[in-house]
């Protein structure tokens, strides 16, 4: 961790209780909320950060590092400017932790690394760039139904063990591939091993030197899993701003973000509001958020997992990450219990990009067709499992079968599943996407087995399976 030199003011710590700090100043000005301290423990300096004033004297600063050993009247550095934390091409294929410290065993970044504060202002509005432009993912359902956009904001939602992480994953994969610019993933919480997972990929996979790795663990202090997302954003700022470069920004899990602020409120004794979520929630998230943002000559395409607490969509956690989104993929658990993956909803996902002014007529029409034909079959699946496909009308059948044959041809295999499933992931283009949508739609395909759409790539592949009997 560095800071930005300025005058250092000495205090000491009054009161500890778990992760917070009371700590007293005898004399000069209060360090400012946000501003960073340092605590010189026995067992090295540990990095916390003010949360508020209690009194003209005394200040409560909330630590980013476990504080086991910790005692009263421990001496304590105002450090006179907020965390700041390395960026710049020397961060690149390093893993850091929420304060900048390396946390890949590798060799320390050196003095002349550049050091930026982790709190910044969004860009102004007029310098900002509207996303307009189509992000091709190579995933069917996304592409079709909840298109990416270049420089825009999109969050997989979705309970435990629906696939966000593999589609965060699978999107990595995709992206990096057909994607000029540096990536910067941000692990919010995560598992130690899903950290050495994605490290030993990318080095794998040969794009670990365009990618920075920032993690706050899920064992650590509810301080550091906040800051992490901060961190991550103040590095692809940097590459945005001062390098002019693309950047890709990956988060997950943003709820684990709403979750240590939660936790820190709590800890620092506020009121909690509506759920038990802090009275602060809105307005910490758009500060996530808004800084989110593409300037003229550089994007910032963020893509973000959401867990969605006991599949509520309607959590003020949700809505509120929500809100801020230019496309919604939402990860139906319904979907997933049928084997069908990804497990996207195509009715409850959503993207601004879906305009026929954007995407063109051909894609917006095939878009709406296929929810409509779904949304159909969803009305007659009581019927159905009633009474029999036997009893629908004519009309009736060809919508359902169409729409059995839609929803498996938008199950495809991932190149992160390889291992697993020993079935070669596919990258569909949307041209392939569009022509295989259309031949459900007209009733072309009305005679195929539906075995033959699932897990595949184009409408050939399907047609290649009818051949062999599939």
């Amino acid at each position: 961790m560095g800071v930005i030199p300025s005058i250092a003011r000495l205090g000491r710590i009054a009161a500890l209780r778990g992760p917070v700090l009371d700590v007293e100043f005898d004399e000069g000005p209060l360090p400012a909320v946000n501003e960073a301290l340092r605590v010189d423990a026995s067992s090295g300096p540990l990095v916390a950060e003010v949360q508020s004033h209690i009194d003209d004297r005394t200040v409560r600063a909330v630590a980013l590092q476990p504080t086991s050993g910790l005692a009263r009247n421990v001496g304590v550095t105002a450090l006179g400017a907020p965390i700041a934390v390395p960026v710049g091409d020397k961060v690149l294929g390093r893993l850091l932790t929420p304060t900048g410290q390396v946390g890949d065993g590798g060799a320390p970044l050196g003095p002349d690394v550049p050091l930026r504060p982790i709190h910044r202002a969004p860009p102004p509005l007029e310098d900002q760039n509207a996303a307009t432009a189509m992000f091709e993912t190579g995933i069917k359902v996304i592409d079709l139904l909840a298109p990416l956009a270049q420089g825009g904001k999109a969050a997989m939602f979705g309970g435990a063990g629906v696939g966000k992480t593999v589609l965060v994953m699978e999107l990595i994969n995709a992206m990096v591939a057909r994607y000029e610019g540096v990536s910067v993933f941000a692990g919010i919480g995560e598992r130690s091993r899903e950290g050495h997972e994605l490290l030993t990929d990318m080095r794998g996979s040969g794009v670990i030197d365009k990618t920075v790795l920032v993690f706050g663990q899920m064992n650590e202090p509810p301080g550091a899993r906040w800051r992490v997302g901060l961190t991550a954003l103040t590095i692809a700022e940097y590459f945005r701003d001062e390098q002019k470069r693309n950047v890709l920004l990956l988060m997950d899990n943003v709820f684990r973000f709403v979750q240590a602020g939660s936790e820190v409120s709590g800890l620092l004794g506020r009121m909690p509001s509506r759920v038990g979520y802090q009275p602060t929630l809105a307005s910490e998230v758009a500060a996530l958020q808004e800084r989110i943002a593409s300037v003229h000559g550089a994007a910032v395409t963020a893509i973000e997992a959401v867990y969605v607490p006991a599949d509520d969509f309607t959590d003020p956690a949700v809505t509120a990450i929500s809100a801020h989104l230019d496309s919604s993929i939402l990860l139906s658990r319904a979907m997933a219990a049928e084997g069908i993956y990804p497990a996207v909803d195509p009715l409850g996902s959503s993207s601004i990009l879906l305009d026929p002014q954007v995407v063109g007529d051909h894609h917006y029409a095939l878009a709406q067709q296929v929810r409509e034909t779904i949304a159909h079959y969803r009305e007659l699946q009581d019927i159905i499992s009633l009474l029999g496909i036997e009893e629908l009308g004519r009309e009736d059948r060809l919508i359902v079968g169409r729409a059995r044959r839609l929803q498996r041809f938008l199950t495809q295999p991932f190149m992160v599943t390889q291992a697993f499933t020993g079935q070669a992931g596919r990258s569909v283009g949307l041209a392939d996407t569009l022509k295989g949508v259309a031949a459900i739609l007209a009733g072309a395909t009305d005679d195929w087995p539906e075995s033959a759409f699932y897990m595949v790539g184009d409408i050939e592949e399907a047609r290649s399976r009818v051949g062999q009997g599939a």
